[in-house]
């Protein structure tokens, strides 16, 4: 029997991996926990359009690597994912920064110090292509003066490493998978919409190195010198945010904490916190849950099909903390992008989902049940038929009596119309611009003349059968549209001498 040593081909490997999935925000984020699990501080993400031939760089003040360090680096396949990993390594397959790197260009460097010893290695793939036989040719360089290395990467060494005892400069040149168009100026506006990509996906996937728990060291990240900020999709800063009791559950002597939040109505914050909490593509699409591998988001808003995205739970966010010990049994993927809870921690998150979504459906309905208990007399009626429900316009409220008292010839025709308003709501419109945008709904602006006539007209009305001035008063704010505007309401019955 003959064993016989058969080596990939590099460029139909690497041609492959370059397809593996990865975004251009993906890839980055995947080069920052190599950073990361160097110990890094501080973390700057350098970019330039560079007349059309843009470059992109991540660099870190992390521990570094010596010359055999560097070469490991670039090896492909470094490391056993089924390896023992330090508990706070980010990697997993020993394919990160290669894949990643190449998943966007032709050519990566990296610039290493360490102990105040410089090594540059490169990935060269038309190099490899067209000069270098098909081999695997990796171009190793220790003099930071050689000729060979580009006026980029010098700038940068001596503004990041050149003082310092370590630290590592990743340099992609040649990005060729960033989307192009016919003009120069659309070239350019992509790579910026691209760039603006990165930094909102970098502030959330490592919000919690960007803004740590206490007693946690905190990592800097700063795109071009303008440092990110850490975007926590739980709404930490708000009061009314509701955190529910954590729960612990232990797989093969690891703990998995899964910690639930009901986010605040969009009556209890602001317009722009609202807005801002809701994330990309807004708040339905981003409940479920959150899985954090070693506090690193890996994937988000997703129930993993246990239930469906509904308008009633999109208030609901969970989060999950998995250790790197775990990976194989949540088959996390080469980009951690993508997870798979086992059977026996679905069964537990099923149990989860079915105790948190009354309180996260209570909330998102309080609005509805407050102005429902504060509002005797309502302009518009919710009806309920054989398990559907329609809205109708209040024929009893005060106001509509009179009018009927006053042209009862016209009654049947005001019903009538009444009828046709019905009928004619634009019930498709108003959920739509509710349920995506509900911090925007806004009544029409109140002609303070108008309102004015139509308290005058309320309290001839309700004064009839009514002597009390202060139970007048109470009624009067107890019905519509006057529940609704209680400050201009107040204000008129103030200047009338009522209350």
């Amino acid at each position: 029997m003959n064993y016989i040593n058969v080596e990939p081909s590099p460029e139909s490997l690497i041609s492959s991996l370059r397809d593996i999935g990865y975004s251009f925000e993906t890839a980055v984020a995947d080069i920052i926990d190599n950073s990361i699990t160097a110990k890094a501080s501080r973390i700057d993400l350098r970019f330039s359009w560079n007349f059309g031939c843009p470059w992109f760089s991540i660099i870190d003040n992390g521990e570094g690597m010596n010359n055999e360090d560097l070469i490991l680096s670039m090896k492909f396949g470094s490391k056993n994912p089924l390896d023992e990993r330090d508990s706070n390594d980010l990697g997993r397959f020993g394919l990160g920064m290669k894949t990643a790197s190449f998943s966007q260009c032709r050519n990566l460097i990296v610039t290493s110090k360490k102990n105040a010893e410089c090594n540059i290695a490169e990935w060269d793939l038309d190099y490899i292509v067209n000069y270098s036989n098909n081999s695997w040719s990796l171009k190793f360089i220790s003099d930071i003066e050689s000729t060979d290395i580009s006026r980029e990467i010098k700038d940068l060494y001596e503004e990041y490493l050149k003082d310092h005892e370590s630290g590592t400069i990743i340099f992609w040149k040649n990005i060729d998978r960033i989307e192009t168009n016919d003009t120069i100026k659309s070239n350019e506006n992509h790579f910026n919409e691209t760039i603006a990509k990165v930094r909102k996906h970098i502030e959330l996937t490592f919000h919690r190195f960007l803004s740590p728990d206490l007693g946690q060291s905190k990592i800097r990240i700063f795109m071009n010198n303008d440092e990110l900020e850490s975007y926590n999709p739980f709404f930490p800063t708000a009061s009314a945010i509701q955190e529910l009791p954590t729960q612990d559950f232990v797989i093969n002597g690891n703990t998995i904490k899964v910690q639930p939040y009901v986010l605040p109505h969009h009556s209890k914050v602001s317009k722009e916190e609202y807005q801002r909490y809701a994330g990309e593509n807004g708040y339905l699409h981003n409940q479920g849950f959150y899985i954090y591998r070693n506090k690193r988001l890996i994937i988000k808003g997703t129930w993993f099909n246990l239930i469906k995205k509904e308008e009633m739970n999109k208030l609901i966010r969970v989060k999950i903390d998995i250790p790197n010990t775990l990976d194989s049994i949540w088959k996390i993927d080469i980009k951690k992008s993508k997870a798979i809870p086992p059977e026996i921690i679905k069964k537990e998150l099923r149990k989860i989902i079915n105790s948190i979504e009354k309180t996260g459906q209570k909330v998102y309905k309080q609005r509805g049940f407050t102005l429902k208990n504060k509002t005797t007399n309502p302009v518009w009626n919710r009806v309920k038929k054989e398990s559907k429900y329609y809205y109708e316009i209040n024929r009893n409220h005060p106001l509509f009596q009179q009018l009927f008292e006053f042209l009862p010839e016209k009654k049947s025709l005001i019903s009538s119309l009444f009828s046709v308003i019905e009928n004619s709501f634009p019930v498709d419109l108003f959920f739509n611009d509710l349920a995506s945008r509900p911090e925007e709904k806004e009544h029409k602006d109140i002609d303070i003349n108008e309102f004015t006539l139509i308290i005058e007209t309320m309290i001839d009305i309700l004064s009839k059968n009514n002597n009390d001035i202060h139970e007048l008063a109470e009624l009067l704010r107890a019905t519509e549209p006057f529940s609704s505007n209680l400050k201009i309401t107040n204000r008129i019955l103030e200047d009338k001498g009522i209350i």
